[in-house]
């Protein structure tokens, strides 16, 4: 399957980019709220793939019939887009998900969660090779940061386990992160934000339900109640956080904050991801996060910041020159 991209310049001025920031880092933090509902889940008996799967569909219900309202009348945008929303689905919905799970069960979630987020490098090096746009010295600077910083907040100096087929699974995850990134940048679809959204969401959860069904992944679920912040609560209620919350605004937002800011400066606002998770491992299960952590977290914000810097700085192309050829008078009426 061959998918064209073709990217929107991000924004350059302070009126669109902080909006589109600020709607970012919501998306961030959403997607970073999952772990702690996520982990109750699977502490009373969930297996991996139906969480995930549960998260994803309810998600799709709950955006699908607003999708279906923005789109009528437009429903030929569905079949011009066919192969983009297939790709959004399965790479950078399903996929990444079930590629990280699958890290987990051979690699601590440190190095599986730092060699996923090498998808934002991914993006670099696609923007390099596909659109000629070279790497300049603050996104490199900016990649380097934020790596560092990664290492520091995953703790993954101290607690490395490494297995070769969790590397091999981790790096799928990365390459479905990159898509996320690239796809959800593409601008000359006519598709709305959340209709791209919510495509890729039915998709993957269509894609989740036919590989619990012939076996391919795991389904088991039960109505136990779960053990949350120190509370015994029913199980639909990280249920309903994970879908509603970690899914369908998580997607919403984050496929429109990435359209205008573009996937590279997106990618790298994503990195803080990992930093509300911190966050809300804190706030949820009381794991106060290490001073090494919140000096990775500093660097993770440094690097963002020298991606953007190097998006402020980079030289534009001129406008065209005047034509010295004078126009062609009008032609009588």
């Amino acid at each position: 399957m061959s998918v064209t991209t073709t990217l929107r310049p991000p924004a350059t001025n302070a009126t669109a980019f902080v909006p589109s920031l600020g709607i970012a880092l919501a998306s961030a933090a959403a997607f970073g709220s999952s772990g702690p509902f996520a982990k109750s889940l699977l502490e009373a008996g969930w297996s991996p793939g139906a969480a995930v799967t549960a998260r994803i569909g309810i998600a799709a219900l709950v955006l699908l019939p607003v999708a279906l309202v923005m789109l009528r009348g437009r429903w030929h945008l569905l079949r011009r887009n066919a192969g983009l929303l297939i790709a959004y689905g399965v790479v950078a919905v399903a996929a990444v998900q079930l590629a990280f799970f699958s890290a987990v069960q051979t690699l601590s979630v440190g190095v599986a969660l730092l060699l996923e987020y090498l998808g934002v490098v991914l993006v670099v090096l696609w923007l390099w090779l596909r659109h000629g746009q070279r790497p300049r010295r603050w996104t490199v600077a900016g990649i380097a940061l934020a790596v560092a910083g990664l290492v520091l907040v995953l703790d993954v100096l101290g607690g490395m386990r490494v297995d070769g087929v969790g590397v091999l699974w981790a790096l799928g995850a990365a390459v479905g992160l990159a898509a996320y990134f690239v796809l959800s940048a593409r601008d000359d679809t006519g598709l709305p934000p959340l209709v791209m959204a919510t495509g890729g969401l039915v998709v993957g959860a269509l894609a989740l339900g036919v590989a619990g069904l012939v076996g391919v992944v795991p389904m088991t679920v039960t109505a136990a109640d779960v053990d949350l912040a120190g509370l015994t609560l029913p199980w639909w209620v990280p249920v309903a956080t994970l879908s509603l919350v970690a899914a369908a605004f998580a997607y919403a937002s984050g496929v429109s904050a990435t359209r205008p800011l573009g996937s590279k400066v997106a990618g790298f606002v994503g990195l803080t991801e990992v930093l509300f998770s911190l966050l809300f491992a804190w706030l949820l299960l009381g794991e106060l996060p290490l001073p090494v952590q919140l000096l990775g977290g500093v660097l993770v914000v440094a690097g963002v910041v020298a991606v953007r810097y190097d998006e402020l700085t980079a030289p534009r192309e001129p406008d065209p020159a005047p034509s010295l050829t004078p126009e062609a008078p009008a032609p009588p009426r």
